[in-house]
């Protein structure tokens, strides 16, 4: 049996120190996704593959797709944070992103079978188990140039999982939601436009440490 373990990270190099810390503990790199607001100035050290197809829906599934399909070879190559490519979620726009949570967001193709279903974020984290409350939030966060660390992890492996993680500045989800309830926000829509890039900064300035 395996547990879903979750973080928002308001920062992209707390996030990708998260990933790595998950693989150092032995989480498997196809277990471990990764999605981030494309914003952030941070990802010149990720590699990002940008989508050779103009048609967002289509450039989406095919790089999450890849993803899904390739992650024990991008693993192999040099971790989850190897596979990031830009890539178009519902509610969220243009995002950095690799692995499950991606691949089930967009339904991507792959051999001609569908992984998982879309639905956006906030479908993809329910159906692995998260509450609807908190992948709103998480969502939202992302929308609002954050960075989402979600990793399938084993019975086994949890405790030592969380603990390898329990040190880096991840948002207190319960917390945020409520900041973000008392600024008028309610659900996560999907329908709302991405946040512009000042926006974000301005967001980014409110929770930065």
């Amino acid at each position: 049996m395996s547990q879903v373990i979750t973080r928002l990270f308001d920062s992209f190099a707390d996030a990708e120190h998260a990933v790595i810390e998950l693989e150092r503990v032995g989480v498997p790199h196809g277990d471990i996704s990764l999605v981030s607001h494309k914003s952030d100035k941070k990802h010149a050290r990720a590699h990002v593959r940008e989508p050779h197809d103009n048609t967002a829906g289509e450039a989406a599934a095919k790089d999450a797709g890849a993803g899904a399909a390739i992650g024990g070879v991008v693993g192999a190559a040099g971790g989850v944070l190897a596979g990031l490519g830009l890539l178009a979620i519902p509610g969220l726009g243009p995002v950095v992103a690799a692995g499950w949570l991606a691949s089930t967001a967009v339904g991507a193709v792959v051999g001609g079978a569908v992984v998982g279903a879309a639905g956006g974020v906030v479908g993809a984290l329910t159906n692995a188990g998260v509450s609807r409350e908190e992948a709103e939030v998480y969502a939202e966060g992302v929308r609002r140039g954050g960075t989402l660390v979600s990793a399938k992890v084993a019975d086994d492996k949890l405790a030592l999982a969380e603990a390898a993680i329990s040190n880096i500045g991840y948002v207190d989800v319960a917390v945020r939601g409520a900041a973000y309830r008392q600024g008028g926000w309610s659900h996560f829509d999907e329908s709302a436009p991405p946040y512009a890039d000042d926006e974000i900064e301005i967001e980014r300035s409110r929770w930065a440490r």
